[in-house]
């Protein structure tokens, strides 16, 4: 488990032109699922981008645990939406690349391969290649490679985004599953106002671009968490309205803004 700090960050495209994120401030505590919530183009992505250090930063800094992020991590990992898999490697294999990129020991790696292909409920498919694997199955085999080399973050960029609705309520549940077992700070973007709710500890919505830190609400909801128990919950339809009259309120505001220019 580790905490991440985000102290004054700013990020800019087109030399300084375009605006993506300005003066974030953040903090997401051990074991703690921080979802990200606003609109498209509001630098969410571009977020989980910069404390993974794919991409740099313009002002201000990242710590975890105490220590100043200046390049890729080896206990932080991140899935993306598309889900990232080597078509030309098997499940297994794909499981297994970053462990082999650490240069773990054979046995090891055969190790973590049964855990987390049990985990993820796969046996069977081990020797299969992506491209014989569904949309939820290709998901799993992701977050389960992510999870093989023990990050102390994970760091989610819509990572079901792209697939059909019932799929990707299993893959939430999925996920909750998981984590009840694999303790885990995770940072997760989504635009899905449910999937915060369901997730999250706690929500940080944002503005649209240059994207700014709006609100930062807490989810009051017990753990452990299943869709139904969290749908049927007291809170949960006043989360939902409030999370949406705060994005629909920043919609409004920008084409006002936009109006008046």
């Amino acid at each position: 488990m580790a905490k991440i700090v985000i102290r004054n960050l700013t990020k800019t495209y087109s030399g300084g032109a375009v605006v993506a994120l300005q003066d974030i401030n953040l903090e997401a505590q051990p074991n703690e699922t921080l979802c990200v919530l606003g609109p498209s183009g509001c630098g969410k992505t571009t977020l989980l981008r910069i404390i993974d250090c794919l991409i740099p930063r313009d002002q201000g800094e990242i710590i975890i645990d105490g220590e100043a992020v200046t390049q890729p991590r080896p206990d932080v990992a991140m899935v993306f939406q598309h889900f990232g898999l080597f078509p030309w490697k098997r499940l297994d294999e794909n499981i297994a690349y970053g462990l082999e990129l650490r240069g773990k020991p054979r046995q090891e790696i055969a190790t973590a391969i049964t855990h987390y292909v049990n985990l993820i409920g796969l046996v069977g498919f081990e020797k299969s290649y992506p491209h014989q694997l569904s949309g939820g199955m290709q998901q799993r085999a992701g977050l389960a490679r992510a999870m093989a080399i023990n990050p102390s973050v994970l760091l989610m960029d819509e990572p079901f985004g792209a697939l059909d609705a019932q799929t990707r309520e299993l893959m939430q549940e999925e996920l909750l599953r998981i984590l009840e077992s694999e303790t885990k700070t995770m940072v997760f973007v989504t635009h899905s106002i449910d999937e915060a709710i369901l997730l999250g500890d706690r929500i940080v919505i944002m503005s649209r671009r240059p994207g700014r830190i709006r609100e930062i609400l807490t989810v009051d909801i017990p753990r452990p968490r299943q869709i139904l128990s969290v749908r049927s919950h007291p809170r949960y339809i006043d989360l939902r309205n409030s999370i949406w009259e705060m994005l629909k309120q920043g919609l409004d505001e920008n084409s006002a803004a936009r109006s008046a220019s």
